[in-house]
């Protein structure tokens, strides 16, 4: 690996209880090498042991947030290996244990919409675009991806942006979903750190099993039964104990991590 590709891989920063990955290709809009996909997936390695952390931004440098995945090398050698360890990376921000927030600085196409998706929130700015490319390529897309897009947009805005390969706009991407909140460029710094901020706040344990949950019944895949023991096993934690005397002494909680 070069120093100049090293000098632009994904950067990793901590911070009061919050973790922040940061693409750092601005004159590629944030295009995903595989050198950076390498990268991200031992940073979230990492971050899944760590439980100081409670929550994740991933955000990106100037005024793309990204172009998604190099196509330019599909079908060379070793090009199918690589978009398989694209889509594994999606999946594994996807499962992380800590809420996810994707800051999306800019316009974001082809699969970095996939990484998106794969974050619990996503707050974007105004004058951003999506557009997601298969179809104009004539190639298909991975499982995880297309059921995000369904799971997360619904079956007819997934349709219509996966088969048309149109470009939408800010307006667009919150009213269908994409986006939770769309915001001045200016604002968007602020706006996430106080959410992350606020998420970080919460009890660990009790996030972790509610993103569990919520994600399986999302997918079709929940067992009833096993949500339900969450339930009732949370009662008895260290950080349920302190949450309701928390709430009863009128006080912010003093979270353990887990």
């Amino acid at each position: 690996m070069s120093s100049d590709a090293s000098g632009r891989l994904p950067t990793l920063t901590t911070g009061k209880a919050v973790a922040r990955i940061r693409l750092n290709r601005p004159q590629q809009h944030n295009l995903f090498e595989p050198v950076d996909v390498d990268a991200l997936a031992a940073m979230l390695e990492l971050l899944e042991r760590d439980r100081s952390i409670r929550a994740l931004v991933v955000t990106a440098s100037g005024p793309s947030f990204s172009a998604g995945f190099n196509i330019g090398a599909i079908g060379s050698a070793g090009s199918f290996e690589q978009t398989f360890a694209f889509n594994r990376l999606c999946d594994q921000i996807e499962d992380l244990r800590m809420p996810t927030i994707c800051a999306l600085n800019g316009s974001v196409y082809g699969g970095a919409t996939d990484i998106a998706l794969a974050c619990d929130l996503r707050i974007g700015v105004q004058g951003s675009q999506l557009m997601m490319p298969p179809a104009r390529l004539g190639i298909q897309y991975g499982y995880g991806g297309l059921r995000r897009y369904v799971e997360r947009l619904g079956l007819s805005a997934a349709k219509r942006l996966i088969l048309t390969a149109e470009t939408i706009d800010a307006d667009t991407m919150l009213r269908i979903g994409f986006l939770d909140e769309l915001l001045a460029p200016d604002l968007l710094d602020e706006r996430v750190d106080a959410l992350a901020a606020s998420v970080a706040a919460r009890a660990p344990d009790a996030v972790r099993g509610l993103k569990a949950s919520l994600n399986a019944i999302a997918r079709g895949s929940a067992d009833p039964n096993e949500v339900h023991d969450r339930f009732v096993a949370a009662f008895t934690s260290r950080n349920a104990q302190e949450g309701l005397r928390a709430w009863k002494e009128k006080r912010p909680p003093l979270f353990a991590d887990d």
